[in-house]
């Protein structure tokens, strides 16, 4: 917390809009009355957005079942760990330079992280899991029979939890995918909102959170393989505008530093010209974006806890009968299910490219979470008949029982708000996403490469710190409600 408030002091926190209480008012009043009368639109978009959710989820945990079988390689996990470092749309900025606005760069770029996702948490499910099975495995078995047999089926249960829970994050991950171009509900949220039609914008977001909210009863085992099919079926062709021959020149040319492009030998005058441009890039980018991202992910982070904490006693019985825990319900329903990018966007564009949208957004949709987690998680605590009441039950009785499992789960949240706050950076917060954003629009793409191999090194950096404080302060932390 001390370092938050430091922060608070570096941090840009200025509205810079003239007058935005009247667009705020229009807002208030277009979201109070969605407008549902574009139905082909509505259904358009959220057929796509389930589309990319599916197909890129289902590939993404088949690969990190795979994956998680091997995980103990250092090779594998140093892959991993990249891989999950880059959020989705710098996957997406990427892959649209090879294969364009095609199904096939929203699959991948929501596959890619999540296989790197999905390996890493299946293979904390495995190593938390009870070996006594293993015990009984015949002598001479193979790795992969024992494997099948012997561990998976006593972690089956938490895989499917998990997977859920990251086709959830999948249909947010697809809704901002609409961001870059493709014809996600992100796309129709940009242009409903950039034309004024806030009605429009609101009905979107409401049979978003209306398929997130129901996800749990349509999403049946035995219709996966039926929502896989359609959903390839139902993927865009979208327009691919290159050939291979371009896809390979952006990788041996495009990606290539520019001073070292079209060289045959590195001499002297070559390494001197690519220590000035990597020094300029270093000065002027790259600390500027780390330093910026830092400052904000700390804030949005401490924001996130005491969000936390002032959420779960919502959906809390020890708080709140059945009709007040289904009120609370919606509202983080609404609050977590609401893309943090969204959000951040539409406060950016009524209050200004300053860190104030980019801190509510991410303290909201990350203690939303947390919250939820927390609130189920006192389910399971039993009181005193004589207990306190109140404030006093909050402060005595539950916060001390559930404080280290919610630091759990906050210091867990950490390299996830770091991989956020960095692409808030594409809507004009000049975190680490600024910076690559304005090398793709320039078309500078090796500078973009080095910008997001920064991105990389740095969350993986913040998850071995948390890793480290989890340990230290052996906080454990439920791999099935991650």
């Amino acid at each position: 917390m001390l370092v938050a408030v430091a922060c608070l002091f570096l941090a840009d926190l200025e509205i810079t809009a003239v007058d935005p209480w009247p667009s705020m008012w229009r807002l208030a009043v277009g979201m109070a009355t969605p407008d549902f009368t574009a139905t082909d639109r509505l259904v358009e978009a959220m057929l796509h957005t389930i589309a990319f959710a599916v197909v890129g989820t289902a590939a993404a945990s088949a690969a990190g079942f795979l994956l998680a079988f091997v995980f103990h390689s250092r090779l594998v996990r140093v892959l991993c760990a990249f891989t999950r470092s880059v959020h989705e749309l710098f996957w997406a900025l990427i892959f649209l330079q090879i294969f364009g606005l095609t199904a096939l760069t929203g699959v991948l770029a929501i596959a890619i992280p999540y296989a790197g996702i999905c390996a890493k948490v299946f293979s904390e499910i495995l190593d938390e899991s009870d070996p006594s099975p293993m015990a009984a495995v015949p002598v001479g078995s193979g790795a992969v029979s024992a494997f099948m047999f012997a561990r998976v089926p006593n972690v089956w249960a938490h895989f499917k939890s998990y997977s859920l829970y990251r086709l959830e994050c999948g249909l947010r991950s697809s809704t901002v995918l609409g961001f870059v171009g493709l014809p996600t509900l992100g796309f129709h949220l940009e242009t409903a909102f950039k034309e004024g039609h806030y009605s429009e914008m609101s009905a979107l977001l409401l049979v978003f959170f209306v398929v997130i909210a129901t996800l749990r009863w349509w999403m049946r085992r035995e219709l996966i393989p039926v929502y896989i099919i359609a959903a390839l079926i139902i993927l865009p062709e979208g327009a691919g505008n290159q050939s291979w021959s371009n896809a390979w020149m952006f990788f041996i040319h495009d990606l290539v530093p520019q001073p070292l492009r079209g060289v045959e030998s590195w001499t002297a005058p070559v390494l001197v010209e690519f220590w000035h441009w990597a020094w300029t890039l270093l000065m002027t980018e790259a600390l500027p974006g780390v330093f910026n991202t830092l400052v904000l992910t700390m804030i949005a982070l401490v924001g996130t806890g005491v969000l936390t904490l002032a959420f779960f006693p919502l959906i809390s019985p020890q708080f709140f009968g059945p009709f007040g825990r289904t009120v609370g319900h919606v509202f983080l329903v609404v609050v977590r299910s609401t893309p943090e990018y969204v959000l951040a966007f539409i406060l950016l564009q009524l209050w200004g490219p300053s860190m104030i949208p980019a801190i509510i957004a991410l303290s909201l949709h990350n203690g939303g979470i947390i919250g939820h987690l927390i609130g189920r998680f006192t389910e399971r605590l039993t009181l005193r008949a004589d207990s306190a009441t109140g404030v006093d039950r909050y402060a005595y009785e539950v916060v001390p029982r559930i404080y280290r499992q919610f630091l759990a789960f906050l210091f867990y949240r950490w390299e996830v708000i770091l991989r956020e706050t960095a692409i808030l950076g594409i809507l004009g917060v000049h975190t680490l996403g600024f910076y690559v954003d304005s090398a793709f629009a320039d078309i500078r793409f090796d500078r973009a490469l080095i910008m997001i191999i920064i991105t990389a090194i740095l969350n993986i950096g913040v998850d071995a710190i948390s890793r480290t404080i989890r340990a230290r302060l052996r906080l454990r932390t439920a791999p099935e409600t991650t």
